[in-house]
């Protein structure tokens, strides 16, 4: 008769920790008090990772060797060591404006590192397609191009871009939210019925109900109506409706396009942010991407875009000016 062999008790738990481990889903979020993970708290997303791959790179993920050479030689890097004389991944202090360092370089605060997802140094955050890059139509880079041209004459405010008007940048803001060249903190604050998600970029904040349905079809939202569940320990953030001045930001999504946002706790110091971008009127594909959301002891500061937009009124003001000059 034919014997079966089975493993001990102690060693199938052990291979199943093993397996939950390597997936990642060993780790246990803290939980609000109704039971949900507790996502609040202040986050960064700043990073020399970017949405669409560079061509500098040959792949999605750098080696352990790799990402110690690409981090020295990243442009970010190789300008704060030698153009400020500064020591790559070191932050400004202000002392080096009196070396003759630009004002507005201050304020540059992208990163010094490479992204990491389950371990991986990624060189770009659009995972599909594999190529890392935004999957334009035609149709879609006409409509870009004409909104370029459109965005490129001083006849009044309208005219000009949206970040230019203190009214949206389009990344940091989203849907989805993506890191750029400064003002990459976050503020969550979560309640059993809602989760806010407050932006220092231009001090945006997202008031997302949860286990609600959409209900404004007939107003269109600048950023579009965002609603929310929960699918087990992940918040799930599904976005539509958006306004038509949501084509003249970095990511165009038309009242026909959506994305959906999955936002799941996978340390102490890491949610895991993933997206897909869908709207057939720009993209050839829907397209996904995943980035992470790092703990910080940052402060959300005040971005008092509108307070201080002098450019506008002389932006607007030299063209009057160039008009009148080239009427005598």
């Amino acid at each position: 008769m034919e014997k079966t062999f089975q493993l001990p008790m102690w060693t199938l738990l052990l291979m199943f920790l093993l397996h939950q481990i390597a997936l990642g889903q060993a780790y246990e979020p803290p939980r609000t008090v109704y039971g949900k993970p507790d996502l609040q708290g202040t986050w960064t997303n700043a990073s020399i990772t970017t949405l669409e791959r560079n061509e500098r790179y040959s792949g999605a993920i750098l080696s352990d060797d790799e990402v110690i050479r690409s981090t020295n030689e990243h442009p970010q890097n190789v300008r704060l060591a030698t153009d400020d004389n500064m020591i790559a991944g070191q932050l400004p202090d202000g002392t080096d404006l009196l070396k003759g360092r630009g004002y507005n370089a201050f304020w540059i605060d992208p990163g010094t590192k490479f992204g990491t997802i389950n371990g991986e140094h990624r060189t770009s955050w659009i995972v599909d397609p594999a190529d890392g890059r935004i999957p334009y139509n035609a149709a879609g880079l006409a409509r870009k191009a004409a909104l370029r041209e459109k965005n490129s004459n001083f006849d009044g405010p309208e005219t000009r871009p949206l970040a230019e008007r203190c009214i949206s940048t389009g990344l940091r803001t989203g849907p989805p939210m993506i890191n750029g060249l400064y003002n990459n903190n976050y503020e969550f604050v979560q309640t059993q019925n809602y989760i806010l998600l407050r932006t220092e970029m231009i001090s945006h904040a997202r008031i997302i109900p949860i286990s609600s349905q959409h209900k404004m079809s007939a107003l269109a939202l600048m950023f579009g109506e965002s609603i929310a569940h929960w699918d087990d320990d992940t918040l799930v953030v599904e976005t539509t409706n958006f306004s038509p001045m949501q084509e003249e930001v970095a990511i165009s999504l038309t009242s026909g396009g959506s994305v959906i946002e999955r936002f799941t706790r996978v340390s102490d110091d890491q949610i895991v942010y993933e997206f897909t971008v869908d709207d057939p009127t720009y993209y050839s594909q829907a397209w996904h991407g995943e980035l992470s959301f790092l703990s910080t002891s940052h402060k959300v500061f005040e971005f008092a875009c509108h307070e201080g937009n002098h450019a506008m009124s002389g932006i607007l003001a030299g063209a009057r000016r160039a008009e009148h000059d080239e009427q005598r």
